[in-house]
């Protein structure tokens, strides 16, 4: 049986749907089984093809009852992170290709404009939805002369909706003219169990639900009956929010930015939420409905621990059975772990020593510091800037603050690792987890930029380990120096060594250290992906070629002696790095070698000016050509094109 058999057979209702048009040519009675069949359809596609697994499931009404009301893609759907939005992109044409999910040349996991009309923003990060969704209901109210408004609306979960960015645009939303409807996907859970007084909040919202619904109710009549029009809205809100507050005792936080709360509901009743969204959607000014959904909704295992299946990997699509792993004691470690359980050593010796991350505590281990220090541990939600200038008011206080984010989370904090680090020379670690192409989750996940935008700050040290013991000793040495701030990153995955706790060292700053020499050609490497250099030399030399090799250690300050040597013994210099090749290392040594006027060549290795898809990570770096062959073909290339001179 064919795949496409398979889904006409297994699922009747959802193999007819190519479009939303096709989805509302169905009657309300039968939304309910579209709602089943989607949950069977993605636990049969995820179980082989892994991705994010849990929130999609939660979702699934939400995605089924905006697209079943809303004349999409003109109609446009905001998503705030795209682990919510399988079933959108299975119900828009994309069922058929869903089986190439986060593949290399498939789809994207998650929504990109480029890759669909219905996907109407990019969405890898948290908290945008709001502020994108903002701006294009103001641009349809600035457009109706010429064009049909449009409904807007922005989809956002009870974990994004405490980001920074997320408040910014409900503050503006009451100041703006426009009909932005915001849904708020309420399941209680991030990847990591929410935290912060936000959350508790949202949760103490359910005690108001009755009148929630009478207020509804009673502005619906008003208005059917032209008993109250756009010019005094304003004053009924005000007095129905004072009312609410005095009948309550709590002041809900969106009514007192004057914007209309609606709920909570339940989420996962789709003949409700199509009522619910029907009667709201023409309703002028900007909107919140709180819907309260179970994350893994459908799957038992996954509605009992959606931690764990946020991304659980491959699984029996019956048993919800996970493939059990047993590593031997020679199994290199994953490089996040060794930052983790090396954090945890660190502290036991000196009590200034304090963990921050932002709602990721499992991803990137820093959960082994909240389990031995909890109360030197701080997980401050999706709220990367708020963390790095939270560690900047630790570390004047004297502590000395180790920050774990991810690469491509932490350039949201740029401004402020400049501003309230880096200026005052605080001793803040920032320990960047997930640097370089980190695989299936893509272009908005790649940690391509942190060695670039991290080494044109005054006063940084930029560091990158090539395998576990560097790690433990750089950062050792950061925790020893204490003078300024340094950020250390490194790879998604496993790391090179099954023996990985080493004594550690202290080590001198801005010093490299030379791995082989050669005769025409030098490699200049920075971090783990010497590795895949290492190999390429091993290779050449069984073929007769010796090749340089350098590992930088630093980025900055750069070794300058390194690059003068290679500079002085060697035709060309090859730089390698798992990054954009602008502003990095290959540029750093490009700078050092035009001051220098040296006669040496140079060529830059590392991922070219532009984005990168998805797929794994060997594939990706076969594509940039740094994998250990790419790495040999260019040294190959060079030496001939030496002896054709």
């Amino acid at each position: 049986m064919t795949e496409n058999e398979y889904i006409k057979e297994h699922f009747p209702l959802l193999s007819e749907i190519d479009s939303p048009a096709d989805l509302k040519k169905l009657s309300v009675d039968r939304l309910p089984a579209v709602c089943d069949e989607l949950r069977r359809f993605m636990i049969h596609e995820l179980s082989t093809n892994p991705g994010h697994f849990a929130s999609s499931m939660g979702a699934v009404e939400i995605v089924v009852a905006l697209h079943y009301v809303m004349d999409t893609p003109h109609d446009r759907i905001v998503w705030d992170v795209g682990h919510q939005a399988y079933a959108h992109k299975i119900l828009t044409g994309r069922r058929d290709q869903f089986h190439s999910n986060r593949k290399r040349g498939g789809l994207s996991g998650f929504p990109n404009p480029l890759e669909s009309e219905y996907d109407t923003f990019v969405a890898g990060h948290a908290s945008n939805s709001i502020s994108a969704a903002l701006g294009m209901s103001v641009a349809s109210k600035m457009s109706e002369k010429v064009e049909p408004g449009r409904h807007v609306v922005a989809v956002i979960g009870d974990a994004s909706i405490g980001g920074g960015l997320a408040f910014e645009g409900i503050n503006n939303a009451a100041i703006h003219d426009n009909n932005l409807m915001i849904v708020l996907n309420d399941n209680d859970m991030s990847i990591d169990r929410p935290v912060g007084s936000l959350s508790r909040y949202m949760t103490r919202l359910s005690t108001s639900k009755g009148y929630n619904n009478m207020r509804y109710k009673t502005y619906n009549f008003m208005r059917r009956h032209h008993m109250i029009g756009d010019s005094g809205k304003g004053i009924v809100l005000r007095f129905n929010n004072a009312m609410k507050s005095m009948l309550t005792g709590q002041q809900n936080i969106f009514e007192g930015l004057n914007i209309r709360y609606f709920g909570p509901f339940d989420g996962h009743d789709v003949k409700a939420l199509v009522k619910l969204f029907n009667e709201v959607k023409e309703m002028t000014g900007p909107k919140i409905l709180h819907l309260h959904t179970k994350k893994g909704k459908g799957f038992e295992p996954a509605e009992k621990d959606p931690t764990t299946w946020h991304a659980p990997g491959k699984f029996d699509e019956n048993t919800g059975e996970r493939p059990k792993r047993t590593p031997s004691p020679d199994t290199p470690p994953k490089y996040q772990d060794v930052m983790g359980r090396t954090l945890v050593e660190l502290a036991k010796d000196d009590e200034r020593v304090v963990g921050i991350t932002a709602a990721m505590p499992g991803g990137t281990s820093m959960c082994f510091m909240q389990e031995e220090f909890p109360r030197r541990t701080f997980d401050v939600g999706i709220s990367e800037g708020h963390a790095v200038t939270f560690a900047g008011g630790l570390a004047k206080e004297g502590k000395l603050p180790f920050v774990a984010i991810y690469s491509s989370f932490l350039q949201r904090a740029y401004d402020h690792i400049i501003h309230d680090v880096a200026i005052a020379r605080l001793p803040v670690t920032f320990v960047i987890d997930r640097g370089g192409l980190v695989g299936e989750d893509g272009v908005t996940h790649h940690g391509l930029f942190d060695l670039a935008y991290m080494r044109t700050v005054p006063g940084m040290v930029v560091s990158a380990p090539m395998n576990e013991h560097w790690l433990r000793n750089l950062m050792f040495t950061a925790h020893r120096r204490a003078d300024g701030p340094m950020a250390i990153r490194y790879p998604r995955g496993s790391g090179v060594l099954g023996q990985w706790r080493n004594e550690m060292e202290e080590v001198e700053i801005g010093r490299g250290r030379r791995l082989a020499e050669g005769d025409e050609v030098a490699i200049l490497s920075l971090g783990h992906i010497g590795n895949n250099v290492a190999r390429a030399v091993e290779s050449l030399a069984n073929e007769g070629i010796r090749v340089g090799h350098y590992d930088m250690v630093f980025l900055k300050p750069l070794d300058e002696a390194i690059v003068k040597e290679a500079a002085s013994r060697y035709r060309w210099i090859i730089t390698v790095e798992d990054g954009t090749t602008v502003g990095g290392l290959g540029s750093a040594v490009a700078e050092w070698l035009a001051e220098h006027e040296t006669p040496c060549r140079l060529v830059k290795m590392g991922v070219p000016d532009t984005f990168i898809d998805q797929g794994t990570v060997a594939e990706l770096q076969a594509c940039c050509h740094i994998d250990a062959e790419g790495i040999a073909n260019q040294v190959k290339e060079l030496i001939n094109l030496n002896r054709n001179k």
